[in-house]
């Protein structure tokens, strides 16, 4: 059995405050940030699917509407200048990024069905092409930086955020090959498909910001000499990503 070496008794596993004061500011920034691209990236993303009844776009441009709350959630949180008050807030944080997403995946899901069962088919749309590119060059350095701090600290809305930002990665390169198909190929059914993909994906991480997964805070508590079952030396339990 491979035991594992006890922490000198009182040593702290989590930053210094002054550490904690650091990466505090950083979510700060990196939240404004968000909420800003987002805030354009959503009036512009309903208005061009909007003009060629595009389901995929109108629901990416819903997507980023709840980023938005999401982030504004986060911000809330870390709007607390004691630390106690901002872990207290964290639960309640997450289920307004889980419900958003839950929120989000009915409305697409019933839209694209809607549009697969000939409801309408969507144009070409060049914004939305261009908004789609964009996005996939934006969101990855905004979510990992979020992701970093997030991890460090020990937030978990903080990587719950930062997951709903690489989301939208993921969700930008979906739409960009959809809406590219539609207008190069004429193929209007690959608008309502990857619309449903962006609802899988919101379920998908609905359920783990409604389980708080992602991520476990960083504790004070000397851990254990031998590692438990069900987690690691840290404490962090399995589907935990701060001490991956």
């Amino acid at each position: 059995m491979l035991l594992m070496t006890a922490a000198p008794v009182g040593l702290s596993l989590g930053p210094s405050p002054a550490r904690r004061d650091v990466l505090t500011r950083r979510i700060r920034l990196l939240v404004a940030a968000t909420i800003a691209y987002n805030a354009v990236e959503a009036v512009v993303a309903i208005t061009a699917g909007s003009i060629a009844s595009s389901t995929a776009l109108v629901g990416f441009g819903l997507d980023s509407v709840i980023e938005v709350a999401s982030a504004a959630a986060v911000a809330w949180q870390f709007s607390a200048r004691e630390q106690a008050l901002r872990e207290a807030r964290e639960k309640t944080a997450l289920r307004i990024i889980a419900v958003s997403f839950f929120a989000l995946a009915a409305f697409v899901a019933v839209d694209a069905l809607r549009a697969l069962a000939g409801a309408g088919e969507a144009e070409r749309s060049v914004p939305g092409i261009a908004l789609a590119a964009l996005s996939l060059a934006v969101m990855p350095f905004l979510s990992a930086a979020q992701r970093r701090a997030g991890r460090e600290l020990g937030s978990a809305s903080a990587v719950a955020d930062s997951r709903q930002t690489l989301l939208c990665t993921y969700l930008s390169a979906a739409l960009l090959v959809g809406l590219v198909l539609n207008a190069a190929l004429g193929w209007s059914w690959a608008d309502p498909v990857t619309a449903l993909v962006i609802a899988a994906a919101a379920v998908k991480e609905g359920r783990d910001a409604w389980q708080g997964r992602g991520c476990c805070a960083p504790s004070a508590v000397t851990p254990p000499a031998v590692a438990p079952r069900t987690g690691d030396v840290c404490g962090c339990r399995r589907g935990c990503d701060c001490c991956g």
